[in-house]
């Protein structure tokens, strides 16, 4: 199936039979609550056969036996809480000693290992493209180690190897397609409501145009103020001294054309640290602090008590 030929509206559910169709279970079924479904790693050869215990073989080494459950992991997502000691070699050797820790393995292949600390930052991890293995402890782990968990990049050498001691959770679960972030309130948002509501800036505004080409870049709103003079608008969530530098630049390229000169600037933002209108003030940049709730329509200044 070539998605480049659906329509947008069917491109998920395409994705999503595909990935489907990817998953081949091996031997443990995916239950309520429990581990999904095993999938076979693409190019590798399949270890169902077992050995002539009935057991599989490792996909990692076709010799070593494993007990019924071991291979690699299916689509999904799949949080474990366990006391195990972590590994990382490659570009970085890195070792985390036995402790209780929170494993986190995505659909996307990625390993996360979390403290109950350090805020959403993990303690160590594996970015895609990489491959999950699970195998019987070799004769050199620790004693106590019940598996194996081998997360190998796909594009260098590095290896995150986790040795779990303990189980103390384990839930999977399929998150299915996911509809993205829709972020509110970016810039490019405050930029159109400003260009429909110039008289933000004072009456008789109006607007010329929207991201108006100067030779180091657009600046963000032109307009024309109640006396016909230009003004050219900067626009930022954040209003920092960035921010008056860029607008600087703007107005001493454009003040050279004469079909535009005399040009002010206005920084405009939700918020302006003081620093930065202490320096929009002496280069004689006016600041306009914007309310994107209130120019967004979803709320009322009249209407408040404070």
């Amino acid at each position: 199936m070539v998605l480049d030929r659906l329509t947008p509206d069917a491109r998920p559910a395409a994705r999503a039979a595909r990935v489907a169709r990817a998953v081949v279970p091996l031997g443990r079924r995916a239950v309520e609550g429990g581990p999904l479904p095993l999938r076979q790693a693409a190019g590798r050869p399949s270890a169902a056969a077992g050995c002539s215990s009935g057991h599989r073989t490792s996909v990692r080494h076709p010799g070593r036996c494993l007990p019924a459950g071991y291979g690699t992991y299916a689509a999904g997502v799949r949080v474990v809480v366990a006391r195990c000691e972590v590994t990382y070699s490659g570009r970085l050797d890195a070792y985390l000693p036995p402790a209780a820790r929170l494993l986190v393995l995505k659909a996307d292949g990625s390993v996360l290992v979390h403290s109950d600390g350090g805020s959403y930052k993990p303690l160590n991890w594996m970015s895609p493209p990489c491959a999950t293995t699970v195998e019987a402890p070799a004769d050199s782990d620790p004693a106590g180690a019940t598996e194996v968990w081998r997360v190998r990049a796909r594009r260098s050498d590095d290896e995150l190897r986790v040795v779990v001691h303990e189980v103390l959770h384990d839930h999977s679960v399929d998150l299915g397609v996911d509809p993205g972030l829709v972020k509110d309130g970016v810039e490019a948002h405050l930029q159109r409501l400003l260009a429909e509501h110039v008289d933000t800036f004072g009456a008789g505004y109006r607007l010329v145009r929207r991201e108006h080409m100067t030779p180091i870049g657009p600046v963000d709103l032109l307009l024309r103020d109640a006396t016909g003079a230009h003004v050219a608008v900067e626009v930022k969530r954040r209003g920092e001294i960035d921010g008056v530098e860029q607008l600087t630049r703007y107005l001493e390229l454009m003040n050279r054309d004469p079909l535009l000169a005399p040009v002010r600037g206005v920084f405009a933002a939700q918020e302006i640290k003081p620093q930065a209108r202490v320096l929009a003030s002496d280069r004689g940049i006016d600041c306009v602090v914007v309310d994107y709730v209130a120019l967004s329509g979803r709320d009322d200044p009249t209407a408040r008590l404070f």
